[in-house]
């Protein structure tokens, strides 16, 4: 008897399979895989040894035995192109011929027996029609793994219909397995999904492995926040991955560092390409990032911050008082953030307006890396407003010999507290029963910090 030994990378392949699928099945998230197989008229010309069909349904035969022993993995087989003889071209023969469901290995292999090429390629009503394919299940990823010796022969549109399935969330992202494709026609899945040309059938067996591995396998990302001086030390951000083709939210994160003060490992599907939006103010966008499947992967965002801080001189007359941020030169409000409370911004400049009276207006307020820009205002005073009517009355800044509106004056009731700034002022005020104009009352008073009083218009 004749013993054949494993090369040493084989072996080492082998293995990371098998421990990979160990951890696959302590995972509660169950993975079902569609094997969609071409069984049109060319899969029964010859190739290498052997005809493809024969060498397909053998490796994958293979394949299924080996997922068939773990409990996490279901699988089902879909075949087109195996019930109507060209010509005519039958663009409808597609049919899941073993469903999903625990423990049917068997049944995929014996059906792979049975099958015999003789029809047409419809690639694109195959994968429309895996959408009923994949019954609801909470909590599982959904992988279709298709398997061909040709392109679309049909009018449908393979690319659109993949989208869309990714876009619904029905499946991730296809793999392609290529027996022998002419390069052209490599191009022409690209957009479908990842693409695995073999060219012999020993590297239809090595790519088989591959999208396996790559199907199960626990893929681990560090996202490194980087600051104004280079180094990974922001944190405490919620941090979104977007599945990049379809646009489809798929993670929110709160960015965290772990024990030993380095970014935690998040476990990540590696098989979408994702964009990441930092939600920092403003938010800053990784716009594409692909993960080596498998791997622990390492992105650097760089999220360079400085602190904002905006308190009152003395006494608290503001404490409850928020002001808006916008970006330097931008109409859209950033953020509403209060008196007294720290909050980092991305390094630039930013406007800020604060609803004090008169309203505080701040331009071009730069913000530096690591650093609290602090702001104080000025310790306001109160004057009450005392009328005896209700009436029209505006209040206006009195500065360099001009007077500037500010503020209208509600006069519903006859006492009216203000919180204002330290300054010169002037109220003009018209009782509503007055129908003359010289009925106009004006009185000018001062703002002084800290300091409370009164004024009386009548």
């Amino acid at each position: 008897m004749k013993i054949k030994l494993l090369g040493k990378s084989t072996f080492l392949l082998l293995l990371l399979v098998l421990i990979h699928l160990t951890v696959i099945a302590q995972n509660e998230v169950r993975t079902r895989i569609l094997f969609i197989l071409d069984c049109s008229q060319s899969m029964s010309g010859r190739w290498e040894k052997d005809k493809k069909i024969d060498i397909a349904r053998r490796f994958l035969s293979m394949t299924v035995d080996s997922l068939g022993a773990y409990d996490n993995v279901e699988m089902a087989l879909r075949v087109y192109g195996h019930q109507s003889v060209v010509p005519p071209q039958d663009c409808n023969d597609t049919r899941l011929e073993v469903p999903f469901s625990p423990g049917n290995a068997y049944r995929i292999k014996r059906k792979m027996l049975s099958l015999s090429p003789k029809g047409t390629t419809p690639i694109a009503n195959s994968l429309a029609a895996s959408a009923n394919d994949f019954t609801e299940y909470n909590n599982c990823r959904n992988v279709i793994i298709l398997i061909t010796d040709g392109i679309e022969a049909c009018d449908g549109d393979p690319c659109a219909v993949s989208l869309e399935l990714q876009k619904k969330g029905i499946i991730l992202k296809p793999f392609i397995i290529g027996i022998g494709l002419a390069p052209e026609f490599e191009d022409a899945f690209n957009c479908l999904g990842s693409v695995y040309n073999a060219n012999t059938e020993e590297r239809f067996e090595e790519v088989l492995d591959i999208v396996i591995t790559h199907a199960l396998t626990e893929t681990s990302l560090q996202v490194n926040l980087i600051d104004g001086f280079g180094f990974p030390s922001e944190t405490d951000i919620p941090l979104s991955f977007y599945n990049l083709k379809t646009g489809r939210l798929k993670y929110n994160f709160i960015h965290t560092m772990n024990q030993r003060g380095l970014p935690d490992t998040l476990k990540i599907d590696p098989l979408p390409d994702y964009s990441i939006k930092v939600h920092t103010m403003p938010p800053v966008i990784l716009d594409s990032l692909q993960l080596a499947p498998g791997k622990h992967n390492i992105v650097a965002i760089d999220v360079p911050q400085g602190t904002l801080q905006i308190n009152q001189e003395r006494g608290n007359q503001y404490k409850d008082l928020q002001f808006i941020v916008r970006q330097s030169n931008k109409v859209n409000t950033l953020c509403r953030q209060k008196m007294n409370e720290k909050k980092k911004y991305i390094t630039g400049k930013y406007d800020i307006e604060i609803p004090t009276i008169p309203l505080t207006l701040l331009r071009n307020v730069e913000i530096k890396p690591g650093e609290l820009t602090n702001i104080s205002l000025p310790q306001p005073g109160i004057i009450t407003i005392l009328v005896d009517n209700p009436g029209i009355c505006e209040l206006f800044l009195e500065k360099d010999g001009d007077m500037e509106w500010i503020y209208t004056i509600d006069t519903k009731s006859k006492a009216i507290p203000l919180v204002m700034l330290p300054g010169r002022y002037r109220v003009i005020y018209r009782a509503l029963y007055a129908k003359a104009t010289h009925f106009t009352i004006e009185k000018s008073f001062r703002i002084e910090s800290g300091r409370s009083s009164s004024l009386r218009i009548f």
